[in-house]
């Protein structure tokens, strides 16, 4: 578990924060309404996210008993990033699935094609 030395946190989790702030940023869709489509997340962008939670976690497991008012901003700045993110969960899926279906039909269009260039070389 690291050790922080006094304000040291505070700096990660504002690093931390701009960072996430980036990626939710590059994920979010144009509009806000419910309906709103999001752009199926890159490999980058979902390890981005998850490398920054991941060492928030790290950090935030280390926080000090005592947290001066800079270092309650940042985390309260966090937590917003996480509630965010948490909103953008369902559409990361649904856009998520979408692809997964755009694959399969393609998957299997270019089995049947494979299937009819194979028949047709019995053929000829």
């Amino acid at each position: 578990m690291p050790v922080f030395v006094p304000g040291q946190l505070t700096l990660e989790l504002q690093e931390t924060n701009r960072r996430l702030k980036f990626w939710l940023e590059s994920l979010a869709p144009s509009s806000e309404s419910s309906d709103a489509v999001l752009p199926v997340p890159m490999p980058e962008q979902m390890s981005g996210l998850l490398s920054e939670l991941l060492r928030a976690g790290e950090w935030l497991r280390a926080r000090p008993e005592h947290r001066d008012a800079e270092l309650e901003h940042e985390l309260s700045e966090y937590r917003k990033q996480v509630e965010r993110l948490r909103g953008l969960l369902p559409l990361m899926h649904r856009a998520l699935l979408s692809e997964r279906a755009c694959l399969e039909r393609e998957r299997e269009r270019v089995q049947a094609a494979a299937e009819w260039a194979r028949g047709s070389r019995q053929t000829l």
